[in-house]
């Protein structure tokens, strides 16, 4: 075995140190093009592209390209179209790091009630989703009227930080009448002939059986998940012209809240302690998605369809 081992290994380096640069080597003679300008050519601007030229220097892009053009002994006069689209690539592959290190320092920032900044985005949560209901104080039972757990909202934010609350709050302001027919539907009674009356009085879980708020956190994580494991790249590079920034991740946020909202009605989970297989089945399709390299989750525009790369 270890023999068979070995031998196998040898063989694989020599087709990576020999054979592979002997076939690039014919492929840019007849094709004259080198394998940058090639992918760059059959592949259309996106995740196609851009997950295909791979990695790039985090700081300086057009020091890049040029140190590119010069290793790859491409004319910039003669073959300007390279340029161009490298440039949107690597301006993807930057803002995408960028990106992942803005989230994670929000996710690691905590929630604190002494900072004013922290409360008064609370407090536009409150009067966004809540604006007839004036809040009685800030400890108090109304904010289980938005889906927090206890009587102060700042222990739900403990797993995603601030995080939670960006995301929250941008799905209430930026897509409010759907943030809102959310919370309103989960506070229905699940089961119609049961009055809404008799649901409360009979201390029963939530409507379609969960909290609004702490699903978005919940959902925040999810997002959060995919974006650090890499997964979101397809989805971010179609999406994004140049470089992803918070406002995408967070309008990715918008999308998944919906798409579960809906994934949840249609499981039709007997209570809450099913919330974990539901969102688990959820998440693995949201990852066979991701996995076509020209998805778009919330494709409000598509990065091959903007002039800038693709002139």
């Amino acid at each position: 075995y270890k023999h068979t081992l070995v031998v196998t290994q040898f063989f694989v380096f020599l087709y990576c140190k020999c054979l592979w640069r002997g076939l690039k080597f014919v492929i840019r003679k007849v094709t004259g093009r080198c394998e940058l300008q090639r992918i760059c050519h059959s592949n259309k601007p996106g995740a196609r592209r851009t997950l295909k030229i791979g990695s790039a220097h985090p700081d300086r892009v057009e020091k890049t390209i040029d140190d590119i053009m010069t290793l790859k002994k491409v004319n910039p006069d003669t073959n300007p179209q390279l340029g161009i689209s490298l440039q949107a690539s690597l301006f993807q592959i930057v803002g995408y790091r960028s990106l992942v290190a803005e989230v994670e320092k929000l996710r690691r920032e905590p929630y604190d009630c002494e900072n004013p900044d922290h409360e008064e985005m609370l407090m536009k949560l409150w009067k966004t989703l809540r604006p007839d209901s004036p809040l009685t104080g800030r400890i108090s039972k109304q904010w289980c009227e938005i889906g927090f757990q206890g009587n102060d909202p700042k222990t739900d934010f403990r797993g995603m930080g601030l995080l939670g609350l960006h995301n929250l709050l941008y799905f209430a302001e930026h897509d409010k009448a759907t943030a809102l027919q959310v919370l309103h539907d989960s506070l229905q009674p699940k089961h119609s002939k049961m009055s809404k009356a008799e649901w409360e009085q009979k201390n029963f879980d939530k409507a379609i059986g969960y909290s609004f708020a702490i699903v978005g956190i919940n959902i925040t994580d999810l997002a959060y998940s995919l974006l650090v494991s890499g997964a979101l790249k397809t989805h971010l590079y179609n999406v994004a012209p140049e470089m992803p920034s918070l406002s995408h991740f967070q309008q990715t946020f918008c999308y998944l809240m919906q798409e579960f909202h809906r994934f949840w009605i249609e499981e039709d989970p007997c209570d809450i302690m099913e919330f974990n297989r539901v969102r688990s089945k959820f998440h693995r399709r949201v990852l066979r998605q991701l996995k076509n390299p020209d998805m778009a989750l919330c494709p409000h525009f598509a990065a091959s369809d903007l002039h800038l790369v693709n002139l």
